[in-house]
């Protein structure tokens, strides 16, 4: 561990996490952070140490534990900084809301925030976690073997991102071992409403989640804020989101964090997210995207994950889709569409058949107007698309 060291202030130390089961020992060093000690800062020990950036000692808030990155699309990344009570009081709500503590799994890197709460509840419920081999990658079959490897009989959990299920889903026994879990988190990027419904066919309890490391990783579940927490909506539907979980700024960042972050008259936390969305009459909250990802096409907005969701459900032989827009001199920007083809698909699938399954389905202007199809998505962070990547093949192409 590296840190710079000031007077009177503890020094925010860089934290190398190893992917697999040498992350576990990572536990009695989160245990101090939480502690208020020694706050900490993971980075993939893959990948090089991450300077800490320059910041005023004194702006440290009490009782940091954490410095965490964000997995933001553009630009460099912010660090979060998380502290202990933000960090407990996200584990809390969690098993409050999955029905208890129970046993975890790590099968995620625990540098992103949704591995390291892995860690984090697992600490506050006094239960040992397990974690699975990340090394060359995740592997189904190391995930059922893993699996094999909890305690019987007590409560399990695991948090995964929505490729790591349909590849589970795909393997043999990927859906027995999935099956054993009182709740399979799945956050990192949008769930598709057709692998919902399939791991329902099989029986396995899927829980999507929202959140980010602003958030100390998940607060809102299926749709429903968890205990504490609060959504609002700004004029322009952008998602906004208070309580006792949300960080308190950035790191060497103190305009972005006054422009992002604040405290009301009730002394409530608030993040002001990149995202935008709606809320249902019975408060399920849905998430429509990024405010950046709106592609503006003919003076209309047009939310991407709506049109990817629509893809994947209404138009046969698809296993993917990422909706991007493109640059067009006519239009401004067109609705493009990546697609990942299905095993058993007998050909590529061109714009025009999109449009044709997707016809009263989706408003006009929202119809793709151009598709590709690829192998597999361009990923950054945990399982995200990396929308900068696929906008780039629409621009080559």
């Amino acid at each position: 561990m590296t840190g710079h060291h000031h007077d009177g202030a503890p020094a925010v130390e860089a934290l190398a996490v190893p992917a697999g089961p040498a992350s576990l020992d990572l536990l009695p060093l989160l245990a101090e952070a939480l502690a208020g000690d020694r706050p900490v800062m993971p980075h993939a020990a893959s990948g090089p140490v991450p300077p800490v950036p320059d910041h005023d000692p004194t702006s440290l808030p009490e009782a940091l534990a954490v410095v965490i990155g964000t997995s933001g699309s553009t630009g460099s990344p912010k660090r979060a900084m998380l502290t202990a009570p933000a960090l407990r009081a996200s584990a809390r709500a969690t098993h409050a809301t999955l029905g208890g503590p129970g046993q975890w799994l790590l099968a995620i890197p625990a540098h992103h925030i949704a591995g390291l709460q892995v860690l984090v509840r697992s600490l506050d419920a006094g239960t040992p976690p397990l974690a699975m081999d990340l090394t060359d990658g995740f592997r189904p079959q190391a995930f059922v073997a893993a699996t094999e490897r909890l305690a019987p009989g007590a409560r399990r959990y695991t948090s995964l991102v929505p490729t790591q299920v349909v590849r589970l889903l795909d393997h043999p026994g990927g859906a027995d071992a999935l099956r054993t879990f009182d709740a399979v988190l799945v956050g990192g990027a949008a769930m598709p409403p057709r692998l919902r419904a399939r791991a329902e066919r099989a029986r396995v309890h899927l829980v999507a989640t929202y959140g980010m490391s602003e958030t100390a990783g998940g607060c809102v579940y299926d749709g429903r804020a968890l205990p504490r927490t609060e959504v609002e909506l700004d004029e322009e539907a952008r998602i906004l989101l208070g309580g006792p979980t949300i960080a308190h700024g950035y790191l060497g960042l103190p305009d972005l964090t006054r422009e992002t972050f604040g405290t009301d008259e009730d002394g409530i936390r608030w993040f002001r997210t990149d995202d935008v969305g709606h809320v249902d009459d019975d408060g399920t909250v849905h998430v429509d995207g990024r405010v950046d990802d709106l592609i503006i096409t003919g003076g209309l907005k047009v939310a991407p994950r709506l049109v990817e969701e629509a893809i994947l459900e209404h138009v046969p032989g698809i296993r993917e889709a990422v909706v991007v827009g493109s640059p067009d001199h006519e239009w401004g920007a067109v609705v493009s569409a990546l697609v990942v083809l299905a095993p058993d698909a007998v050909h590529d699938v061109t714009a025009a058949d999109l449009r044709a399954h997707l016809r009263g389905i989706l408003p006009d202007h929202a119809l793709p107007r151009r598709a590709l199809t690829s192998p597999a998505i361009p990923t950054r962070g945990p399982g995200k698309p990396d929308r900068r990547a696929v906008e780039a093949m629409f621009t080559v192409g």
